[in-house]
């Protein structure tokens, strides 16, 4: 098993070559959707594997895959294969660069999947510093002088935030003190938490945590994800909505772990239910007036990504459990509702909402996916997102946050109202309907992906225990 670990690192490198080498073809289209799929299938494989027999360990303790880790490479996975297989365009606009554009992909890939693996904090910081790298070329390889701006603004932004994750990285290996395997392993950090530098721990865990926040779009260091979101090829902001953040977030949560059981709780408990209560008023704020729908959605990441917040600051088994399926939920959907957003446009030609009406009446293969993705969005049973965030919610208000969550639920209605009524006036109306309509392999899988969205809640007590593992995993946060 512990060659399992390897595979999703070695294999999109090797994809990554294959289109290198071959930058004019557009098969090269399909390899990154083979490493997708390979890496929702080791993911699989090793949260069966973790579960039969404990962590899996490579590269001389290098790399480990815990049951949290494992999780996290299914979602990646799984959300890869919608973004790309259902992103994929049908024809190349730059046949120079369609291989050069694959293989960018394919190592944002193997990025991802070292940040998950990587038991050692510094190699972690390394990849998450390259999904950095890679995006920002992606993001740029969108159409007009605006995508070079908002990758511009990201690697700007980008760069700062993973500028202070290094300070606390650094900061954290040194509160370790004389043990010096500890500053480099988040198994032996939380196995000598009771012994490091408790000031120096807090400075470190604070810095890290903003850096993090960074790249996981929290406010307020949010202000490069709706220009990179909305500006990016539909299967990048596909993936940097559904998956990029969760992995920004996933390295917040092995933070908090470490804090916790260093110095207690509550300094995280309010960095992010501060960080989370803000992305939500933020995004209630902006999505009011919001003239861009790619944009909305880039904003709604923003709300969904301070509800992650929101549940990490209340802890607890039912809080944690429901932040990693929310994980999951979201991101089937987000990818999928940035998969149709780029078909809308091509359709349209515009990213504007007053330029897009009556989509149910025009575009039913549009129109109909799309609302019901936005119902995925707005927490709508049955999908999976109504079960978490309700969960969220009551998990709050039994751990005694009665007031922090009833603000949530105000911001949460904001929003809801904002976008509901930016999409409605998307969907409704009339129109003359339109003939076209996408071939069924590019229809698969956005209905995968919102079938899988509204029966994941119905699977959740299956799901239990490889959820409260994932949990136990981060040793327990409370």
């Amino acid at each position: 098993m512990a060659a399992l670990i390897l595979l999703p690192l070695t294999l999109p490198l090797l994809m990554a070559g294959i289109g290198f080498l071959f930058p004019r073809a557009y098969w090269t289209l399909a390899l990154p959707i083979i490493s997708a799929a390979a890496l929702l299938a080791v993911g699989v494989g090793l949260i069966i594997a973790v579960q039969a027999s404990g962590p899996v360990v490579a590269v001389a303790g290098w790399l480990r895959v815990d049951a949290l880790s494992a999780w996290m490479l299914a979602v990646v996975g799984a959300v890869a294969v919608v973004a790309l297989w259902g992103g994929a365009p049908v024809r190349s606009k730059s046949k120079a660069s369609v291989g050069s554009f694959t293989a960018l992909l394919n190592l944002f890939l193997g990025a991802m999947s070292l940040a998950l693996v990587a038991d050692n904090v510094g190699l972690m910081w390394v990849a998450i510093e390259l999904t950095t790298i890679t995006t920002a070329f992606l993001v740029a390889s969108g159409e007009g002088r605006n995508s070079l701006e908002a990758a511009w603004k990201y690697v700007v932004l980008g760069a700062v935030g993973v500028a202070i994750a290094f300070l606390g990285v650094a900061l954290l290996s040194a509160a370790s003190g004389s043990h010096s395997e500890t500053g480099v392993s988040w198994t032996s950090l939380m196995a000598h938490a009771a012994t490091l530098d408790p000031a120096m721990t807090k400075l470190a865990g604070a810095l890290a945590v903003l850096g993090f926040a960074t790249k996981a779009g929290l406010a307020p260091m949010h202000s490069w994800l709706p220009d990179a979101h909305s500006q990016a090829p539909a299967p990048v902001s596909g993936l940097m909505s559904g998956v990029l953040l969760s992995v920004a977030f996933y390295a917040i949560l092995r933070i908090q772990a470490v804090t916790d059981a260093a110095v207690g709780p509550e300094l995280m408990r309010t960095l992010l239910m501060t960080a989370g209560l803000l992305s939500l008023a933020v995004t209630a704020g902006l999505v009011l007036t919001q003239s861009d729908y790619k944009r909305l959605l880039a904003y709604s990441s923003i709300e969904h990504m301070g509800l992650l917040a929101i549940g990490a600051a209340i802890g607890g088994e039912l809080a944690m459990a429901a932040v990693l399926l929310h994980i999951l939920g979201h991101g089937l959907i987000k990818s999928t509702m940035f998969v149709l957003a780029g078909r809308i446009s091509d359709a349209s030609g515009t990213h504007r909402i007053d330029g897009v009406q009556g989509l149910l009446r025009v575009r039913p293969d549009l129109g109909a996916p799309f609302l019901l993705g936005t119902a995925g969005l707005l927490g709508f049973p049955p999908f999976v997102t109504f079960f978490t965030e309700v969960a969220i919610i009551v998990a709050g208000f039994t751990r005694g946050l009665g007031w922090q969550m009833a603000l949530a639920c105000v911001l949460l209605l904001v929003v809801f109202a904002g976008i509901a009524r930016q999409v409605l006036a998307m969907t409704l109306g009339a129109g003359v309907r339109e003939q076209g309509r996408p071939v069924w392999w590019r229809r698969l899988p956005i209905g995968l992906a919102l079938l899988t969205s509204a029966v994941l809640g119905f699977a959740a007590w299956p799901l239990a225990g490889t959820l409260l593992a994932a949990v136990g995993a981060l040793g327990g946060v409370r």
